[in-house]
């Protein structure tokens, strides 16, 4: 939002207008975000009423399964070892990276809906919008937040929305329609480069609700609609087309890196832990 002096302010009564229209400006985007939450939640909730869930045939490839046994139940010999040992070491989602899949479960659309809720608290997103906030008041970007006092603040406030409207569209709005699923599915001990094709390649592809792969339709259009509704709320001198996409790129980019840190996470808490489970080897 331009500053005081930017717009030419002076005075008491401007404050009181400029105050007003942040007030509308926030409260249309979280009208805007009921609104279409409203419409997505009836839609994938009519579709899910449509198509039953199908069970998932024991044969069906699945490059990164993470479901366990239950207690005191002896692991199958059909189900691999070594990706279930390695997830076993999260014990329960994880508060960093809650998309990681600990589960080849298919979710309910309640189900994430409450990923979309837990991705946009998480310890990745909050650090990315603490990190991305603070290389932008260094170098004024966006210049209608200027760089006086409180101007971080409403830069945090803004990339924390916009990734909370990102997850919101995509990982539970699109994700539930599309019958896609939202989750990362995480390799076991990753080689560096391999590490760096799968990044980038699941930006473009992820599983269905059937465990085949598909175009990843929700993880794409998921943070251009996010970026459409910041506009919203988005500086006004910042809200052209070009600084549209400008944002739209820096979100694929960061999300490759984002994947990259989810292949190494649970190798990296493996290794914090100090704990060699059964199936947990190096190759």
């Amino acid at each position: 939002m331009p500053s005081c002096q930017e717009a030419g302010i002076h005075g008491n009564a401007p404050l009181k207008k400029f105050s007003k229209v942040s007030a509308s400006s926030l409260q249309a985007a979280l009208c805007a975000l009921i609104f279409f939450g409203v419409i997505g939640f009836g839609s994938a909730t009519a579709a899910s009423a449509q198509d039953a869930p199908k069970p998932q045939l024991p044969t069906q490839a699945s490059p990164s399964p993470a479901a366990r046994p239950p207690d005191g139940q002896a692991p199958s010999a059909s189900v691999p070892p070594k990706p279930v040992a390695i997830y076993n070491l999260l014990q329960k989602k994880s508060i960093v990276f809650p998309d990681i899949a600990y589960s080849t479960e298919r979710l309910s659309t309640g189900q994430k809906f409450e990923l979309f809720v837990d991705g946009s608290v998480s310890v990745d997103a909050v650090t990315w919008a603490a990190l991305g906030s603070a290389v932008g008041q260094a170098v004024n970007s966006p210049t209608g937040f200027g760089q006086e006092w409180g101007a971080y603040g409403k830069r945090f406030g803004a990339d924390l929305a916009r990734e909370s409207s990102s997850e919101f569209f995509g990982t539970f709005l699109l994700a539930s329609t599309l019958h896609e699923d939202p989750r990362f599915y995480a390799e076991v001990n990753p080689k560096f480069f391999h590490a760096v094709k799968y990044s980038a390649q699941h930006i473009f592809i992820m599983r269905n609700d059937d465990g085949h792969e598909v175009f990843a339709w929700s993880r794409l259009v998921g943070p251009a609609m996010a970026e459409g509704l910041a506009n919203v709320y988005w500086p006004d001198r910042n809200r052209t087309v070009g600084d549209t996409l400008f944002r739209y790129g820096l979100d694929l980019a960061s999300r490759m890196g984002g994947n990259m840190l989810r292949e190494y996470w649970p190798v990296v808490l493996a290794k914090i832990s100090h704990t060699r489970r059964p199936g947990y080897e190096h190759n």
